[in-house]
Parts: C-alpha cells; structure tokens; sequence
C-alpha cells in the first residue's frame, strides 16, 4: 500500500500543469503498435509506454513492428524495435517523414508483484531532434491488478527540462477473470490540457483460442483498429489494420524469445514428447539458494504432475542412478508415478544398483530398463541396533534408564546389552509392514506371485542382470544413453526428449492470470526437536507466525520429518500451529519419521498424511541419568565445588574432554527420583491428553495406542492417528481444498524456513585438501542425552534420530 501511494503521488506531481510552447509525443501517436490498451493484452510495448509491466514478462522476449503508410508492405518509414528480459526492457522507434527523420529510445526496469508493481524509463532521441522538438525524459510507471478480474495502469511522463508532462491511464477489465474476454479503455493527457481534450480510447479483446488473440480499438473521431495475432510456442505474428475515415494501413509484427499459449501443444504436438527426470544424487527438501543443483521432492513430484497433465507428454523416462533418499520419499515418488500412469502415460525407468527400496521405486514403470552391469539386491528389511552399556561401564560412566512406558526404548541402546520384548515387537511390526508393502506393489505391478517373490528375497537375493531378466524384474537391459532409441522401439515411434525445465508448465506466460495467486505455505520440520539445532524451534516458530499472519497465505503445509527430542521445542511450534487452526486450514505431511516428539508436531492440525512406511506415534517419554562411576578416576580427573541449595549439586561433575560436557558425579537420591517420576508421569498425561484434543478423541481412547508404542502409517490410519494415507503432493492438494480453492487454479508454494544461502562445507575439502566426515551419530547421541540429562524427553531411539533426511 505504500508503495501505492509513493507511485501514485509521484505521477500526479509530474502530470501537475506547466505551461510551455511544446509537447511531448502524444502518447497515442504509437497507437498502430499497441492492439489494445497498453495493460490490457501480454505486456504492451515491453515497457516503453508502461515500464511496471515488464514484471509479468516470463522470459527474454524480441519484438519487430513496422507499418505500411504508405500503402506498401516492405514500406518501413515508422518501425520499432522492442527486447525484454523479466523487468528489464529496451525499445525503438523509428519515423521517416518528408520533414526528418526521429529515433525515440527508451530504456525501462520494474519491480513488484503480480498485484502490485511500478516501474522506471528513461528515454532520448537522435535524429533530427530540434525538427521534432524532443527532449530527453523519464516516465514513472503503476500497475494495479487487485483481483483476477481488474488492471489499472497509470504512467507519468516528464523531461529533464521540466517543462513538458504527460499522464496516461488504463482500465481493463476480464468479466471471467481469464484471458478469453478483455474490455479496455484508456485516457491521455498532456501539458496544461484540461480533461476534455485528453485523448481516449476504448475496445475488447479476445483470445477465443490458446495464442489467438482477436482486438477492437476505437479513438475519439473516425478513427478505430482491427487486430489478430497468431502464437506459435515461441515465435508469433500479428496485423492490425488502421481505419480513419476513408483511409487507413497497416501494421505488422514478429515476435519471438518468450513461450506463449498455443493450439499447437494440445493439438498437432500429443503425445509427443518424453519428459526426462534425472534422480542421481541426494533427494532433499530444500536447495541452497547457491551453488545447489540437487533435486527437491517437492519439485519432482511438482514435476510428475505437470507431466502428467501435460497434453503433449506422453511418458517419463527416470534415470535412478545414484538416487539417494529415505524410502518414504521413494513411495512418494512411487505414487505420484502411479498416477501417472493411471492417466494413461508410460512410465521408463532406467537402474544401475539397487536395494530392495529402489526396486520398489522402479518396479512401477510400464518398462524397467537395467545396466548390462548392474545388480539389484532384494535383501528383505532388517532393523537393529549396537548397545554400548558394556563400553560405558568400561569407561566408569553408570547409566540409570528411567522407563516408565513399556515400549519407550530409547534409552535401550545405552542402558541395556539386548532388545527388549517391546521394542522386539513394535520393530518386528514396522518390518513386516515395510516388506508386505513393497511386496504387494512389486507383485501388482510386475505381475509375479507372492511366493515367487519370498523365493527370490529368501533364495536369491542377489539378481545379475540375466537373473533380473530371466524372472520377469526388469524388461530389457541397456545404458542410460540408449534409453531414447529403447522408447522408439516400445513406442513404435521416436519420442522428443524434455527436460522438466522445458515443459510446456514451467514456461507458460503468466499474463492469463491477474493478480498474484493465492499461496500455500510449505514449513518444513527436520531432524531432532530442538531450540536451536535439528528443527531449530527458536527460527522455526516465527516461520509459523508469519505464514499466519499472512492473508496472501490461504492455508499452511508442515512436513514433519523429525524422531523428537525436546518437548518444548516440540511444543513450541504445536501451539503456534493450533494458534494458526484458528485462521486458515493446517496440514501435516509425515516424511520417514513422525513420532514421538515428531508427532507431537503433527497433532494440532485439521489433517494428517503419512507415507504407509512412516513410522509414526511413539507417544511418551523417555529419560535416564548419566553419571560417573570411575570415569573420573581413570583419567586422572578430581572436582571439587561449594554451593547452595538442596539440589545444586545434582548436575555437577567433571568437564569431559572433547565433548565439553559435564558427567555428573552422583545419581539421583530416593527424594531426587521421586520428583522426577512424577515430572515424567505429569508429562506423559499432558502428552496424551494433547494428542486427545488434538485428534478430536478422548484419553482413554488415544492411551491404549500411547505406551511410547511406535507405529506404521497404515497401523496409525487404523488407530486415529494419521487420517489418510499420502505425501506432500496428497497434503497441498487437500490444503488446496480445505482453503477453498479450486484444483485447477493456480497457487504458489512459499516454503520456509528460508534456505541458507550456499553450503559452507562445499568450499572447505577444497581448501584444506581434508575430508569433513559426519559426525558420529552415537557422539553426537550422547552430548544430546548429556545435554538433556535427567529431562523427560519425547524421543526416538538413536538410529532413528539420524533418518537420512539430505535436508
């Protein structure tokens, strides 16, 4: 609104009356380029007589116009030059009469949005200037599109000299809030002329067909035009025939650079192309802004689906090579593929190496293409993990679990030699759901049995790809660089190759909607439940609060992919979303992990979605106290300290080396672990209770499913806790119609939190000539529990807490 009001102030004073002997350019002399008004139709003159719409402009565009005066077609006395690059413009004109000739030169840049924009000129002239009396100039530019169905423009125009001001102003209007029909008019005025002689014009303007535009244009007088203009992709032409009175020419044009909407795509080009999506490296959520070249789910997936609509696409070819990613991605992928080839499109998949998640992945193209010298492995699924209590005790650090919760395990690994029967059963449950579900998916799509592939897991394992071949897994075998003439032969004819870059979606012109869409706010949730690291809750709540607060944001997305950790930091963002419940609709989408204080993310939300394969719940706490028993004797260490206060000491204890964290010297007294139980019991209550409120249940309902009790997306649909089965295309959808908008209009994804400019790491191997490994997730596990040591924390085992997110 301020930038409005500044725009709008500044063109008013420069149109303000000053008296002179000349005049500028009336700004109608350029009406034979122009089909309509210059905000009503594409982007005008590319700046030159409206710079603020230079913010609409897609792509670098070239634009040729000349007019026919003189009754001859290659008659080129008045021509002009106009090339543009999104806010970014550069035009000539240039006239031939019998009394000079003039070349006006104007230079233009914007800024803004699709609602609201200004831009900026600056213009001179060469050729007989003193003839034509020009003056250099600026011109200030608005651009007012508050709905789908209303433009307003308004331009200021001044020269340096300051004696010489023009105004020109535009309304169109789209009664179906598209391109297919545009009522314009306009009004200019120039110098100390008073309102009844500016000059005027009015007229529609049709666009029946993708790229056929039709255009009607009456001036004050006998004068009046008629306009078509024909797109092809890339490249398009248009005429416009000039009536005054008894006489009249034309004006021609080419245009090419920018994409625009065609009939050519639905018609003469279907089916035509392949879409090709390179999978090779890390899957992850967010790019850095820099220097990142990494694929994102939400991009894939965005890509799948624009294909999939696509009338010219009629397959996808997917290079796995590589792919690295959790198997909850996998299935996403894996499902947004299905729909694509439920639309009736082909889907090629190409694979190297593989384990049994990739093949999952790949087993639902319509043909799997294999490496002559690849491998796929169907090792089936195993889950375990390494107790270090031995090592501890070793050491002298004494490790006390406080479980309370039967299948709450995640001191287990520190406080135990051996699996406990609980999570022995939860961890069993997740592995069997994980192989029936890629089992049932591999044999729907290839078309094998049940038994023959426990045969191939069990008796197997290990397929060459002759076996693979030979078992009906793959179709043919061949390299990635052959995959072109390996759809001709399964297509019976050869298909054009696209780059998701190139498809028709990601190129379309944005002129056929005013306004900015409405916007869908993605917030990502990653790694442990933290103030400051993992989710990093601090930043991330005001993430939160700002989707809110935003009325352009029409409903909030939040993809949970954490295990837990600490429950204020999990707290702090569930009660900042139950805040934004109250204003606009709120979805979770759950990634690989989900549970325990991840879940507790979820809860406050109008829907949850999970993967089959998420492994979600695990409501309850879990806690335990590290403390020395030796340890300090066998590094020659001694403390020593003086205090006030019961409980002062109760932390205290030696400094360890490396990890900087204190180990403290004693255990919990009888009176010291009374308080705590109860702080864990009153913490698990409130949990549960939570989660009842959350999901519309009571609490005898939810504590049955609670217990800490880890659970898959199927088990949680079953249970209550997860309300449908999907990903993060399922969640913006339904975000889509929980906020009233129709599935075909178009939104935009705003994600937060905002990524970090570059990766610093990139630069640093390249520097010192080192390697910079992970850190070890069992270090890093343990200054995690030390730092925490004795709180209740709603939290994941440690295998769990480093799920390969590639965030």
């Amino acid at each position: 609104m301020k930038l409005l009001l500044i725009s709008l102030l500044t063109i008013l004073i420069l149109s303000s009356p000053v008296f002179g002997q000349a005049t500028l350019p009336q700004f109608h002399m350029h009406h034979d380029f122009l089909m309509t008004s210059s905000g009503a139709m594409k982007y005008g003159l590319y700046g030159y007589d409206n710079p603020a719409l230079l913010t609409y402009l897609h792509q670098p565009d070239f634009y040729f116009t000349w007019s026919d005066q003189t009754g001859s077609f290659e008659d080129f006395n008045k021509w002009g030059i106009f090339a543009a690059i999104p806010n970014f413009g550069f035009g000539i004109i240039q006239e031939d009469t019998p009394f000079g000739s003039i070349t006006d030169y104007r230079i233009s840049s914007a800024f803004g949005n699709r609602s609201i924009s200004a831009g900026f000129g600056y213009g001179w002239s060469g050729g007989d200037v003193d003839v034509f009396d020009r003056e250099k100039l600026i011109n200030i530019g608005l651009l007012v599109r508050p709905n789908r169905y209303m433009s307003i423009g308004a331009v200021g125009y001044q020269t340096l000299r300051g004696k010489r001001q023009q105004i020109y102003t535009d309304l169109a209007v789209r009664p179906f809030g598209n391109e297919f029909l545009t009522v314009f008019g306009d009004f200019a005025l120039q110098n100390d002329q008073a309102i009844r002689e500016g000059m005027w014009s009015a007229g529609v303007a049709v666009e029946a067909l993708p790229g056929i535009r039709i255009s009607g244009r009456a001036f004050e007088g006998e004068l009046y035009t008629v306009g078509v203009s024909f797109n092809l992709r890339r490249a398009g032409i248009n005429t416009q025939r000039q009536f005054n009175g008894n006489s009249g020419y034309n004006t021609y044009g080419i245009r090419f650079g920018a994409y625009d909407r065609n009939i050519f795509d639905s018609h003469t080009r279907k089916d035509k192309d392949y879409v090709r999506l390179n999978l090779h490296g890390s899957l992850k959520y967010q790019q850095y802004r820099m220097f990142d070249t990494a694929n994102t789910l939400k991009d894939i997936l965005q890509s799948i689906d624009e294909a999939r609509i696509d009338p010219t696409v009629s397959g996808i070819v997917i290079n796995m090579s590589g792919l690295r990613t959790s198997h909850a991605m996998k299935w996403e992928v894996r499902d947004r593929l299905e729909a694509f080839r439920n639309a009736g499109k082909h889907v090629v998949i190409y694979i190297d190496r593989g384990g049994i998640t990739d093949y999952h992945l790949a087993s639902v193209a319509d043909k799997i293409i294999m490496d002559p010298q690849g491998t796929i492995m169907l090792e089936g699924f195993i889950t375990g993990r390494t107790y270090i209590r031995g090592m501890l005790e070793k050491a002298g650090i004494a490790v006390e679990e406080w479980r309370f919760f039967e299948y709450k395990s995640a001191f287990e690994p520190i406080a135990r030699d051996e699996m406990s029967e609980a999570d022995r059963e939860q961890r069993q449950r997740l592995i069997d759901h994980s192989y029936e579900l890629v089992r049932t998916d591999v044999t729907r799509s290839r078309g094998i049995s049940d038994d023959d592939f426990d045969m191939l897991v069990d008796e197997i394992g290990f397929l060459l790809p002759e076996h693979a071949l030979e078992h009906g897994l793959v179709d043919t075998l061949g390299r990635w660089d052959e995959v072109s003439s390996i759809i001709a032969e399964f297509e019976g004819e050869r298909k054009s190759m696209l780059s998701r870059e190139n498809l028709p979606a990601r190129n379309q012109p944005i002129d056929n909607r005013w306004s900015e869409p409405p916007r869908i706010a993605v917030i990502y949730a990653l790694g442990v439940c933290a103030m400051d690291e993992g989710i990093t809750a601090r930043k991330l709540v005001n993430d939160v609060h700002r989707a809110r607060r935003d009325n352009n944001v029409k409903a909030i997305v939040l993809r949970v992919d954490s295990p837990g950790g600490d429950g204020l930091a999990s707290d702090l963002i569930s009660q900042a979303l139950k805040k934004a419940m109250d204003e606009k609709p709120v979805i979770v989408t759950q990634g690989a992990v989900a549970a325990s204080g991840g879940y507790w993310l979820s809860m406050n939300s109008h829907k949850i979605l999970a993967a089959p394969n998420t492994i979600t719940g695990s409501i309850g706490v879990i806690g335990g106290w590290l403390y020395n028993d030796g340890f300090k004797d066998k590094l020659g260490l001694r403390t020593d300290f003086v205090k006030r206060g019961a409980f002062a000491d109760l932390g205290f204890g030696a400094t360890l080396p490396l990890l900087n964290l204190q180990l403290p010297d004693r255990n919990l007294t009888e009176k010291e672990f009374e308080i705590m139980r109860e702080r864990f019991m009153s913490l698990y209550e409130d949990f549960v209770q939570m989660v009842a409120d959350g999901r519309g249940m009571e609490y005898d309902e939810v504590e049955p499913y609670s217990q800490g009790r880890v659970w898959s997306g199927y088990d949680g649909l079953d249970i209550g806790l997860v309300d449908e089965i999907g990903g993060l295309a399922d969640a913006i959808a339904m975000a889509k119609r929980e906020a009233g908008i129709a599935p075909d209009e178009e939104v935009k994804i705003v994600e937060y939190p905002t990524p970090g400019l570059f990766d610093p790491g990139m630069f640093v191997p390249r520097l010192f000539g080192i390697e910079i490994k992970e850190p070890d997730p069992f270090i890093e596990y343990i200054k995690f529990r030390l730092r925490h040591n004795g709180q209740p924390m709603p939290l994941l085992p440690v295998e769990m807490m480093h799920v390969d997110l590639y965030k």
